[in-house]
């Protein structure tokens, strides 16, 4: 396994939920944080926890915004993309404007940051970006309907760069958890299978980052079930509909 210690990681979703909890865990392996949210006072108590850590307040749906943070941010060996947005939405409930604000931080806030740092990392022939998609990402599900189609483009994106990016020395991987207990999944009405801590959650995500795997998906029973539907066909997933 890699080791991480000294390494610089840009943590973006940082203020909450998973990304905190990364947060502390990626300081716990040795490493120097840069931290970015658009939440400036739970980025500086965090920063104040965790000895060395710089806070990076940002709107990743800003591209001028991103921009200015990449310059300030500076050298990074590692990029984590964890902003996220989510609120349960059925079609009959149809919010266009919810649905662009959930895409936009989701998908289009992850191309503005990929857009900003690429360039260095493939100067320099290193570097690795991770992206925290979502099981949701495998199959249209109900009342996701503005959540699953941005982290489905987000998965597309990560595979075309896995294939695009190859011999380059740039890194990418795809980490796809199920259900977290944050205060976006307090939103959800039904019952969440195999629901994990932000602490649990964190600790996949950081096995990962230290293989070099592609792909990671987890709770590892509940994504297989989640793969096994994606793979089913249409008239058997959607029978009496």
């Amino acid at each position: 396994m890699k080791d991480l210690s000294g390494k610089t990681c840009w943590l973006i979703g940082a203020s909450e939920g998973l990304g905190r909890a990364l947060a502390r865990q990626l300081h716990d392996q040795g490493m120097v944080l840069i931290l970015s949210a658009r939440n400036g006072a739970r980025l500086t108590a965090l920063c104040d926890e965790l000895s060395g850590a710089r806070a990076l307040v940002m709107d990743v749906t800003d591209p001028t915004a991103v921009a200015r943070a990449a310059a300030e941010a500076g050298h990074a060996d590692l990029v984590i993309y964890n902003a996220g947005a989510y609120d349960p939405m059925a079609t009959g409930a149809w919010d266009t404007g919810a649905i662009l604000r959930m895409s936009e931080v989701n998908y289009t806030g992850a191309v503005h940051v990929i857009g900003a740092i690429l360039p260095q990392f493939l100067g320099r022939n290193a570097g690795e970006i991770v992206l925290i998609g979502s099981l949701a990402a495998y199959r249209g599900l109900p009342g996701a309907l503005g959540y699953g189609p941005a982290k489905a483009a987000l998965r597309s994106m990560a595979e075309t760069m896995r294939h695009d990016l190859r011999g380059s020395g740039v890194a990418v991987k795809l980490v796809n958890p199920g259900f977290i207990r944050t205060r976006l999944t307090a939103r959800n009405s039904f019952r969440m299978p195999m629901l994990m801590t932000p602490e649990q959650a964190a600790g996949h995500v950081l096995r990962a980052i230290r293989k070099r795997r592609f792909r990671t998906d987890f709770p590892v029973p509940f994504s297989w079930a989640i793969r096994a539907l994606a793979t089913l066909p249409d008239v058997v997933v959607w029978r009496g509909r």
